[in-house]
């Protein structure tokens, strides 16, 4: 569900007042922030922010382009490893022994 437009867009007046602490400074320091529901507003462009996905904080640099999304989009909470099963194991076998072949052309010869 969305935000209400009367109440506008989310964002977190403690990460504003960082950006601007780092746009003033003119460092490139990271923003550490566990604000995931914050939406990036046109003046976070540039800044490298480190959003908390629950583990780990993962380093999202802000463009043009991202202008209106929320940080924790770009910042994934769960890992996808692989399917697994019979056919998915055969299928990976298959394609090591056709990529071993050629790994062994490519070498240089002695």
């Amino acid at each position: 569900m969305s935000r209400s437009l009367k109440k506008g867009l989310y964002i977190d007046p403690r990460v504003l007042s960082k950006v601007e602490k780092v746009k003033a400074s003119g460092k490139k320091a990271p923003i550490k922030t566990w604000s995931r529901a914050c939406v990036i507003s046109p003046e976070m462009v540039g800044v490298t922010f480190q959003v908390h996905n629950g583990k780990d904080f993962i380093p999202v640099f802000v463009d043009e382009n991202m202008e209106g999304h929320r940080l924790g989009e770009f910042s994934a909470t769960k890992k996808f490893v692989r399917h697994g099963g019979k056919m998915a194991k055969e299928q990976e076998a298959a394609v090591t022994a056709a990529a071993a072949p050629k790994a062994a052309a490519a070498a240089p010869k002695k």
